[in-house]
């Protein structure tokens, strides 16, 4: 069978390799043809164009690149009719593939869309499209499922999350390999700071959590650096920096401070208890409570239903707040509640396998 996959960020090129990989071993002649990245590739992807060439954020951004975008759009388009495959397999990257899914639909193609948009936390009208474009909706967190049947009647399948799948094949080394490699304290335990990937959502976030990390001296505080970063952005910080080793310094840490995001997810399974933390401007504050209706900012609480760990929002977000909370999880009973959590979490996120079971349903309508 031929198969066209698209992804626009990284993300979704890590997903759709461990997609490929599964649906190659459901269907060894499967043919693929993809827009995504090297992971992609690697899995035997021909690819169309890079993730690097798509990724356009932010309202200005987009407004610029518009026109690059729209041809972006119709060569998609053109490549899919020309491949003419058996199947469309669109993971997550919205504003493209909701377009390309309709533009396919009136193709007679199959679309089959991995990690549903967030719909339920904003642009929830997207979700009559969605319906109207999409023959197979594969969701890997638990409350989609109940928001797409029950409230908009909209038949899904819930798969589990990919990232147990990572997580679970992750290999960390020793405590005293990591500590050496990146030439941290021997004796002090590590707390992690995970201060985003967005320039402007780390510099908001740095210095809080850095004046955090002053009043425990005790401890060792090294930050998960993304590589694109600026290393200036760490200068004269009382912090240790390690780049490009998110998981590694987690499953060594001994708690976390953490920006709301995917990272809230992993520091959970990882089993790190953490405080969350979340800083913006005023205005896009006041604009984001406007447009996202959601009880919680972390997908933790988010997917337990209660506030499992301490969300701490804007004014909230401050050293000396921040402090009282990780002293709390640390030690002592709020931390044993929040490894608690976490057990109910993996088992709520449906088990491993996500990849495999995609691949076996997309496989399976594909023949059918």
């Amino acid at each position: 069978m031929k198969y066209y996959v698209i992804a626009g960020e990284a993300s979704g090129d890590l997903h759709g390799a461990n997609l490929l990989r599964a649906l190659q071993q459901k269907d060894p002649k499967a043919k693929v043809r993809a827009w995504g990245g090297d992971r992609m590739q690697a899995q035997g992807a021909s690819l169309v164009k890079h993730y690097r060439e798509l990724a356009f954020m932010g309202f200005w951004e987009v407004a610029k690149n518009l026109r690059t975008i729209l041809k972006n759009i119709q060569f998609c388009k053109e490549d899919i009719a020309a491949f003419t495959p058996d199947a469309l397999i669109l993971i997550d990257y919205p504003g493209f593939n909701l377009r390309i899914a309709e533009w396919a639909k009136t193709q007679g193609i199959p679309v089959h869309y991995y990690i549903s948009p967030q719909v339920w936390a904003w642009k929830e009208n997207r979700v009559k499209k969605m319906k109207q474009a999409i023959d197979y909706l594969y969701v890997i967190l638990p409350f989609e499922k109940l928001f797409f049947e029950e409230k908009h009647r909209f038949p899904v399948d819930f798969v589990g999350h990919p990232l147990l799948d990572e997580i679970a094949q992750f290999d960390a080394g020793s405590d005293v390999d990591f500590r050496a490699e990146n030439k941290l304290p021997k004796d002090k335990p590590i707390v992690a700071l995970l201060p985003g990937s967005r320039m402007q959502e780390v510099k908001k976030m740095i210095s809080v959590m850095a004046a955090t990390a002053t009043q425990f001296p005790d401890h060792c505080f090294v930050v998960a650096a993304a590589p694109h970063l600026d290393p200036t952005l760490f200068e004269s910080l009382p912090v240790y920096i390690v780049k490009n080793k998110t998981y590694t310094l987690l499953s060594h840490a001994t708690a976390a401070l953490v920006t709301s995001g995917t990272a809230t997810l992993e520091t959970a399974l990882f089993e790190v208890p953490q405080v969350v933390c979340y800083k913006t401007s005023a205005l896009s504050y006041i604009i984001g409570k406007q447009v996202v209706k959601l009880p919680f900012i972390s997908l933790v609480n988010l997917i337990l239903d209660t506030e499992a760990v301490p969300e701490r929002i804007q004014s909230a977000c401050n050293p000396k707040q921040l402090a009282t909370d990780l002293t709390s999880i640390l030690k002592g009973e709020k931390r044993n509640e929040q490894l608690s959590a976490y057990k109910t979490l993996k088992a709520k996120l449906g088990g491993s396998g996500a990849s495999e079971k995609v691949a076996a349903l997309i496989t399976e309508r594909t023949n059918a």
